[in-house]
């Protein structure tokens, strides 16, 4: 890709920018660990969300939402519900309150404080430290691998070069590159620098957004739109089959993809993806950024709104962008797509259309945004591990009482030895496919059902919770290495059911353990939820005591939340077409759901503070209870 004079100092300047914010906010990481991991728990709610939008901002996420829009249409707004992406839904409106309160930095130190001593509780936490480690080692090499696949692409310099006999490609050594900056600022600024360079970040991928939101919108008019796409790729409702034939096309082609993807039977993908979404989503957020920004949050409430902010500000710039690329290579991308053939490469859409369509300086600056999108994830995920490593694993069980800086030169350590095992295994991305598909599926696949049941089940143990990750694990490692062919969420109900199985056995193993540590959860925590025999006991300890009594409110809150969300996906791609009484009308939806939100949630959550104090548990007391 060509680049101007001016388009080479914006990236550069970006990159210095970065780097600077880094090291100029350094000292006030260092002071301890509250601080190094979660900013000491002084940054605002608005900050954070802002750090969380931009982590989760990725490029390679927005290429594959590319790709769906251009193959499924509107009917793309529904496929992320196989994740499913209306979880952070569940997170505003309860899940961030009851995590903040726990006063905890990580996610394997919430288990302590949920399961309390002994050894189901220890083997509970062994694996949800070995979940998070492996899964961001994971992450690491996916982000290096990814990075260099479009440094290479829109980035004009050949920079190969050998060490020894061993040729190190252009694709590498933009991915060290980047990598090793990202890391640097990272880990000498701790959570301070993560958050104050991820709102840079999130600034200038909004900015880009716009750009290639304007560009498209300028550039293709609705007839041009209408002759490149299949009848019902305009409708967001659907049947039982997907019913899109790309045959009378210009891209006959696609109908490959479609069959490959298996999503046929869209109907029946819809009730799977809303089974599966309820229980992933009440099990929450997985031990990585996400947890770890709902925990940096000052109070429960500030909790809850740091994750609103997080679809409030990024859903909506973003689709435009991803509505602006999916035109684009629509109606002017015919020959190079078509050219691949059957496999149309859709990451290759955004390389393309930015050298075909962006000016000069613009380009610059969407293509610091694309850094920036990838930096965002990366030191996200840098910054999160090391707590689970040196918090606990070293602080927990080797060396309890060492001192503040101790932590911190070992977190930073920690840091750079990850990276530099998940860029190992980058560089090995030919064996990597395996494992990489392994921890999405089947250690995501095994987390619903221990996760759903410790917030909500008062004799769910430690055991409980570790035979229950074991089982899940087990069986979705099988259908991984037995049952490939199958799309995972088919068989989502059999591994449910197997984790399920696993949580029982293991909970039924002997009588309730540290039924304290529970009824301090409880107390702490306040959820709703099947707590009758615990509730009692506290209530009789505690007269003044007020049981959760929200289910209903927040039953409500999560459907309107849910409708929320998806209008502010759908609003910037029914605009791209030109779809204006479609677009009015959304927009009237997001704002009455809003309007709902702010009266029976927003309005509400100063409730959540009630006797919260903003001080974390003692680390004697985490020794003594696990």
């Amino acid at each position: 890709m060509s680049l101007s004079v001016l388009d080479i100092a914006i990236i550069f300047a970006y990159i210095v920018g970065i780097l600077g914010v880094g090291f100029y906010i350094s000292k006030r990481a260092s002071k301890d660990m509250q601080s190094y991991f979660l900013g000491g728990n002084t940054m605002k709610w608005y900050y954070l969300g802002l750090s969380n939008a931009s982590g989760m901002f990725d490029v390679s996420g927005t290429m594959w939402t590319v790709m769906i829009l251009f193959v499924y249409g509107l009917k793309s707004a529904w496929i992320p519900w196989l994740w499913p992406v209306w979880n952070q839904v569940f997170v505003f409106v309860f899940l961030a309150i009851w995590m903040r309160r726990s006063k905890v930095m990580t996610g394997a130190q919430w288990i302590t404080f949920r399961f309390g001593d002994g050894k189901g509780a220890k083997l509970s936490h062994i694996i949800i430290v070995a979940f998070a480690v492996i899964s961001v080692l994971g992450f690491i090499a996916y982000f290096f691998e990814g990075i260099g696949k479009l440094c290479v692409i829109i980035l004009p310099w050949d920079i190969t070069f050998m060490i020894g006999d061993w040729a190190v490609s252009s694709e590498r050594s933009y991915a060290l590159i980047i990598c090793a900056i990202t890391t640097l600022y990272t880990v000498k600024g701790g959570m301070y620098s993560v958050v104050a360079t991820e709102i840079l970040q999130f600034i200038i991928m909004t900015i880009s957004c716009f750009v290639i939101g304007y560009v498209a919108y300028t550039s293709v008019s609705a007839e041009q739109i209408n002759a490149a796409i299949p009848a019902g790729w305009k409708d967001l409702s659907f049947g039982w089959n997907l019913d899109l034939d790309w045959s009378k096309t210009p891209f006959p082609s696609v109908n490959q993809k479609l069959s490959d993807d298996g999503f046929g039977l869209f109907g029946m993908l819809f009730m799977m993806m809303l089974f599966k979404g309820i229980f992933a989503s009440i099990a929450g957020p997985v031990p990585s950024y996400d947890m770890q920004r709902v925990l940096s949050a000052r109070t429960p409430s500030e909790a809850a709104k740091m994750s609103f902010t997080t679809i409030w500000v990024m859903y909506i710039p973003r689709y435009l962008m991803v509505a602006g690329f999916a035109v684009l290579a629509l109606v002017y991308l015919v020959p190079e797509l078509n050219g691949m053939g059957a496999n149309m490469d859709f990451e290759k859409i955004l390389p393309l259309a930015i050298n075909k369509f962006v000016p000069d300086g613009f380009r610059g600056l969407l293509l610091a945004g694309l850094l920036a999108a990838f930096m965002g994830t990366f030191s996200a995920f840098v910054n999160s591990a090391p707590a689970y490593i040196v918090n606990d694993i070293y602080r927990k069980y080797i060396n309890p009482h060492a001192s503040d800086k101790k932590y911190v030169r070992l977190s930073i350590i920690s840091s750079i030895v990850l990276v530099m095992v998940g860029i190992v295994f980058g560089f090995n991305a030919g064996s990597l496919n395996k494992l990489t598909l392994w921890i999405t599926s089947a250690l995501y696949g095994g987390y619903v059902a221990a996760n759903v049941l410790k917030w909500v089940w008062w004799r769910f143990t430690g055991f409980g919770y570790f035979y229950g990750m074991l089982f899940g694990l087990i069986a979705s490692t099988i259908k991984l290495f037995v049952f490939p062919e199958i799309v995972d969420i088919y068989v989502f109900p059999l591994i449910l059911l197997f984790s399920l199985i696993g949580c029982l056995v293991g909970t039924y193993m002997s009588p309730l353990p540290n039924r304290e540590a529970v009824k301090n959860y409880y107390r702490e925590t306040r959820p709703w939820g099947f707590w009758g025999p615990i509730k009692r006991e506290v209530m009789a300890e505690d007269p003044s005591f007020v049981p959760n009594k929200d289910l209903g409110r927040d039953a409500a809150n999560i459907l309107v939340g849910i409708v929320w969300q998806m209008a502010q996906v759908v609003i910037p791609i029914y605009f791209m077409i030109r779809e204006n009484y479609y677009t009015a009308a959304w927009v009237a939806v997001l704002i009455i759901t809003s309007v709902f939100l702010k009266k029976n949630w927003w309005d509400r959550l100063k409730e959540a503070d009630e006797e919260f104090v903003n001080t974390p548990h003692k680390e004697k007391e985490l020794v003594k209870v696990g």
